[in-house]
């Protein structure tokens, strides 16, 4: 359940910084077309990676049921700490990127 929960977040924060508005805010500079192309992408490659983490950790029946919870516990944690912590928000999506692989060693 970890490693669903550290996917859906990093998933979530590359959706958002494919979005031109979020990412000038949280970057700087608003993002080329190729940019946004491939954070989109890659945003939701992590949504599904996290869906197979789900269910692999619970089977089908519960691993959906944990999936979507881990949806909404992510969103609401980024949707919360963009406005009043972006940065702290920009470094946990680093972090869960990087913890994603010990998450998944101790998953198996």
């Amino acid at each position: 359940m970890l490693l669903a929960l550290l996917l859906t977040y990093a998933g979530f924060t590359a959706l958002c910084l494919s979005m031109p508005r979020h990412h000038a805010e949280l970057l700087g500079a608003k993002p080329s077309t190729r940019r946004r192309q491939g954070l989109a992408l890659a945003g939701w490659l992590l949504l599904a990676l996290s869906l197979w983490a789900a269910v692999a950790a619970s089977g089908w029946s519960f691993g959906l049921v944990d999936w979507f919870a881990v949806l909404m516990l992510s969103a609401l944690a980024l949707v919360l700490l963009l406005p009043y912590r972006p940065r702290l928000a920009m470094a946990l999506a680093g972090l869960s990127l990087l913890a994603s692989p010990v998450a998944a060693w101790a998953q198996c």
